[in-house]
């Protein structure tokens, strides 16, 4: 099993079969509009530019699983993202990415890409790994989702090559993008 053996439904309802992205790069990350991670969309969409003419997709699926950060409709989403970040890049309906309720494309990526930690060298990551130990210690054990914005890269064979956690700024995931291309 791989990512193209999966489908979810775009922002606007149509269902997309995952086989429609065979050949290309993908970054897969779970986002939020009211998330302190939310500007990563604006770096996110910065590559998706810089590097869809040379096969790079991106796509986002909102989740309001985290402090209810994406509390909005689908069509809130949409017009935040396009007013606020510019987003070009293909988004679909919010899901939930943990749990028993979690989508079967983020249930099979958190067991493709098993999660590392954070890094405590980092104020983000140290700042992220603290409110977690505090407020949701369960988020902490195994490989599920732990916040909003962790992204996944996936190669052009379908298959997944790197977990990025949402301290990771999406620009250092560049020259790994680099190298699948």
């Amino acid at each position: 099993m791989n990512f193209y053996d999966f489908s979810a439904k775009k922002i606007n309802g149509q269902n997309l079969n995952m086989s429609e992205y065979k050949g290309k790069v993908l970054v897969v990350v779970n986002t939020a509009s009211k998330c302190g991670f939310t500007p990563q969309y604006g770096d996110l969409e910065k590559i998706y530019k810089k590097y869809n003419n040379q096969g790079l997709e991106i796509v986002g699926f909102p989740c309001n699983q985290f402090l209810e950060q994406e509390p909005g409709s689908n069509k809130d989403v949409t017009e935040f993202c396009k007013i606020n970040y510019g987003v070009t890049f293909q988004l679909f309906e919010k899901i939930d990415v943990r749990g028993f309720s979690a989508h079967p494309i983020f249930k099979y990526l958190s067991e493709a890409a098993h999660f590392q930690g954070f890094n405590l060298n980092e104020p983000n990551g140290k700042f992220l790994n603290s409110m977690l130990k505090e407020k949701f210690p369960e988020y902490l054990i195994g490989n599920s989702i732990k916040w909003n914005f962790t992204k996944f890269l996936i190669d052009r064979e379908g298959n997944v090559v790197g977990r990025f956690e949402p301290t990771v700024d999406p620009l250092d995931m560049v020259p790994k993008i680099e190298e699948l291309l």
